[in-house]
């Protein structure tokens, strides 16, 4: 090890980090240089995500520069004109991203790919929009996302705009390990810009996204403006635009929460900058409280996910999942353009299945994360049924085709639009959700994390090979096993599932019930996704059918769970 420590204090440019790793040494905290230099941080479809601090291990300058090098040689091997078509480069506001950015943007133009770099922090979706508004070769994305403060990240999206997915992973990252052995090479961004190397994406740039986005035909504004919205970007970048873009849609009623407005890496004020996490949504809620608004609206750090707690009869809040929004959005879309297709993933809800049936539109379903849903809607749509939204129940999506990605400004725009036609025709949203619930049954999902005995063989290999016939008392009547891609029924009979292998096994009960595992391959643990559908019958009112769905949930979790 000492000798790869070496090597690398030899290639760092960043002093902050030689410094953190000479301490390290002199310390011999031989446990932390082990997790740093014990193996590097992976290139997957998701690009790269880690903590930022010294080593192959982490999220640095070295890092990034090895990392953009082998982007930058494996476009130029793939995209014949990507020296002239050119890479889209975004940051969000963490406290290194800049700098990994400009270091990315310095790599690419030394290898003569000319390089579109935002002047100012930017949502990933604004980002992602450029490669298909600016016909790049690629995009990169310096974001953490949602993820705690100690991380960043680098995204990256294809020449097609959305993220990228086999091959494309495996071949960057067989570039990247070349590029740790090699001298890396750097342009200053002076010398870039004169060469006409880089250009950089000024105010015009964010405000083209804004035109395209209010000209989209699903986001036309019109009178049913009548709602108060609170809003809060929980320290990210999404603040200018979001408010914007309400603003340009005709909705006056709108406030955002000023303590999480302005980007802060360090994210102050909540725990866990996401959405989903208990209190993230806290400040918004107290806000929308204060000022009886109707919904109250958040967007990640990076402006990629949407999430809105809506009021409820006795003035309280309480969030909608993923999957309920999804719901709502598919209803709304598909109103007013049946003959589409719309898409989600398999952990999420298949009422979207449902209401695409009720309309006479084509619906679609991926593997979990939204580069398949994007990847796959592209090859899937015709003239005769276009794209027209996809989501994943984890606050992702994507409304019309300006953006290849999921985009919680668009759909921030779109809630809005949703709840103030609602209002307009005297509804709430939980009118509209009870509506949904009575016309295809009351579905209700959760999702568990399921520690088990490190001592018992692979979970995985254990269904596999003696695998259930009944859970909760119900029988199995179909199991897919995504790892073979084969559906089997109960009567034996087999047909191949149209899907990318992946380590996921989906069961098919007797009642409608689905239970969804995903054994880890490193750890003793299942992530488990359960849906159960419940009727609605007329004599109960919501509350009654969500605690009778909510009494089905939890015995059919305890049961599956005793069960492994």
């Amino acid at each position: 090890m000492t000798e790869q420590i070496t090597q690398w204090l030899a290639r760092d440019p960043d002093p902050i980090t030689q410094q953190e790793l000479r301490q390290l040494v002199e310390s011999n905290d031989e446990r932390e240089l082990k997790d740093r230099f014990g193996s590097r941080l992976a290139f997957g479809t998701a690009g790269l995500r880690g903590k930022v601090g010294a080593g192959p291990n982490r999220m640095n300058r070295l890092v990034i520069q090895e990392t953009a090098t082998g982007l930058g040689h494996y476009l130029l091997q793939q995209i014949n004109d990507a020296t002239s078509r050119g890479v889209v480069i975004g940051y969000d506001g963490r406290p290194d991203s800049k700098q990994f950015a400009h270091d990315t943007a310095s790599v690419l133009t030394a290898l003569g790919i000319k390089v579109y770099l935002t002047y100012k922090v930017a949502a990933t979706p604004i980002v992602a929009f450029g490669v298909r508004e600016l016909n790049a070769a690629a995009a990169v994305v310096v974001t953490a996302s949602h993820n705690p403060p100690e991380y960043n990240g680098f995204k990256v999206y294809w020449e097609n705009g959305a993220q990228i997915i086999p091959p494309h992973d495996s071949g960057i990252a067989a570039k990247i390990d070349d590029a740790t052995t090699q001298p890396l090479t750097l342009l200053p961004l002076d010398q870039a810009k004169q060469q006409g190397l880089l250009v950089w994406l000024e105010e015009d740039y964010y405000q083209t996204y804004r035109k395209t986005i209010n000209q989209s035909e699903l986001l036309t504004p019109d009178s049913d403006t009548d709602i108060s919205i609170v809003y809060t970007a929980m320290h990210g970048v999404g603040a200018d635009m979001a408010e914007t873009l309400l603003a340009d849609a005709g909705f006056n009623q709108v406030a955002s929460v000023a303590e999480q407005r302005e980007p802060d890496g360090t994210f102050p004020t909540v725990n866990f900058p996401n959405p989903e996490e208990a209190g993230a949504m806290d400040m918004v809620m107290a806000l929308g409280k204060s000022v009886g608004a109707d919904i109250a609206c958040a967007n990640d750090p990076d402006a990629d996910r949407f999430a809105v707690a809506v009021k409820r009869p006795d003035g309280e809040y309480q969030m909608l999942t993923g999957d309920q929004v999804g719901s709502l959005f598919g209803d709304y879309l598909l109103a007013g353009q049946p003959n589409s297709l719309v898409g989600n993933t398999i952990v999420s809800s298949r009422l979207l299945s449902s209401i695409a049936k009720a309309y006479g539109a084509e619906y679609y379903q991926t593997l979990t994360g939204f580069k398949w849903l994007t990847n796959v809607a592209m090859t899937q749509e015709s003239a005769a049924h276009p794209f027209l939204f996809a989501y994943e129940e984890a606050l992702g999506y994507t409304v019309g085709n300006k953006v290849w990605d999921k985009d919680g400004l668009s759909a921030l725009v779109a809630f809005a639009q949703l709840t103030g036609k609602l209002k307009a025709q005297g509804k709430t949203l939980w009118d509209k959700l009870e509506e949904l619930y009575r016309q295809h049954g009351f579905y209700f999902n959760a999702q568990r994390s399921i520690a088990l005995d490190p001592k018992s063989p692979p979970i995985g290999e254990k269904l596999r090979r003696n695998p259930p016939t009944e859970i909760a008392g119900k029988r199995i009547e179909v199991i897919e096993d995504l790892n073979s891609s084969i559906r089997q029924f109960a009567d034996g009979s087999t047909e191949t599932i149209d899907l990318p292998a992946s380590d996921v096994l989906i069961y098919l009960l007797e009642d409608q019930s689905r239970v969804i595992v995903r054994p880890s391959g490193t750890e003793p643990k299942l992530k488990c996704y359960y849906e159960v559908i419940s009727d609605f019958p007329v004599e109960m009112d919501y509350a009654q059918a969500n605690q009778a769905a909510q009494v089905n949930m939890l015995a059919l979790i305890e049961a599956h769970q005793k069960s492994l």
